[in-house]
């Protein structure tokens, strides 16, 4: 049986605005178990960044703020946690990668001296031990003459290199759980499937957890075991990924994998694509969300929002519609 690392429950997070109340993540629930790979998916603004910067405690208050919920880490709530007990957490037992390593990493800074900063403040090294181990992790994220780089700046990096510096940043102190806020988006294909194969070795050699945040559901199928879908701040779908791709029972799912090109495509058939726009968070409709986008609406989804409930062994998901028949669940 494995042992749950994380256990999410009931998570909400607003931002307070001029405009109004932006409910950008409502009452989420999810467990991460040890050595495993979580994907969360869905499109921008669906609440997938916000949830996981909720947990490191990274919201800006104001305007945001933690509404309700707990996430439970190896006994202590993070939500919970003062500021200094939960800067003790980020970088040694959670560690993040970010969408953007540009402007992730400290332009003015070198290499070396923004790895061994952590090295230095969680690990208790002098100067020399986090030099070398700053080495070190640039050897094990395949930089090529790490030894003499690590005195270089950021600027002196190619995207996929300076992802990679951040890869190591964020392994530096051996962290239990690896988040990885779409750590591809800003890369080529070619690179981004370097770096997936590179988060796959060292999850595999160092035992780690890692939460991947995408919206491309085509990463997700060679790294993750199971996925999250998300859509307007809520959870419409949760499965293992063979099931999730074998068969999807949220219509929001069907067209998520709708739109990916397969290599058993027949000539000149067109990929689908999911009609209108996603809903204002502001004022968010009364019944499903995905309603009014949904082409197996009926008139129950415009009125209630269906809760996430259990269809089948570790598969859970949130539709008044049984996909399959068309008809209502």
């Amino acid at each position: 049986m494995a042992t749950t690392l994380l256990e999410v429950k009931g998570l909400e997070t607003r931002f307070f605005t001029q405009d109004g109340v932006v409910k950008a993540v409502n009452g989420i629930s999810y467990t991460l178990n040890e050595s495993e790979t979580l994907a969360i998916v869905g499109e921008s603004g669906c609440g997938k960044s916000v949830g996981v910067m909720s947990l490191m405690r990274l919201i800006p208050e104001p305007p945001g703020k933690i509404t309700g919920g707990e996430a439970m880490f190896l006994g202590r709530d993070l939500l919970k946690m003062n500021k200094e007990a939960i800067r003790q957490v980020r970088g040694k037992e959670i560690a993040m990668i970010f969408q953007d390593p540009m402007t992730s990493l400290n332009p003015v800074l070198t290499i070396a001296r923004q790895i061994t900063e952590a090295l230095e403040l969680h690990m208790g090294m002098d100067h020399r031990q986090a030099t070398d181990r700053a080495v070190e992790l640039l050897e094990m994220v395949n930089i090529p003459e790490a030894a003499g780089r690590i005195n270089d700046y950021p600027h002196q990096f190619s995207g996929g290199m300076r992802q990679r510096v951040m890869i190591a940043m964020a392994l530096s102190c051996m962290p239990q759980i690896l988040i990885a806020d779409e750590p591809t988006t800003a890369l080529d294909v070619t690179i981004q499937a370097q770096i997936v194969e590179l988060v796959k070795r060292l999850r595999d050699e160092l035992g780690m957890a890692i939460i991947w945040i995408t919206h491309d559901l085509g990463v997700v199928a060679g790294l993750a075991e199971r996925v999250v879908v998300m859509y307007a701040g809520f959870i419409v779908e949760e499965a293992l990924v063979k099931d999730l791709y074998g068969s999807p029972g949220h219509p929001y799912t069907l067209g998520l994998l709708g739109s990916l090109p397969r290599v058993d495509m027949i000539r000149n058939e067109r990929l689908t694509s999911i009609e209108g726009m996603p809903p204002d968070l502001i004022a968010l409709p009364e019944g499903c969300p995905f309603a009014a986008r949904c082409t197996f609406v009926l008139d129950r989804c415009l009125r209630d929002n269906p809760p996430l409930l259990s269809v089948a062994p570790g598969h859970k998901v949130a539709c008044w519609v049984d996909v399959e028949t068309g008809r209502e669940k």
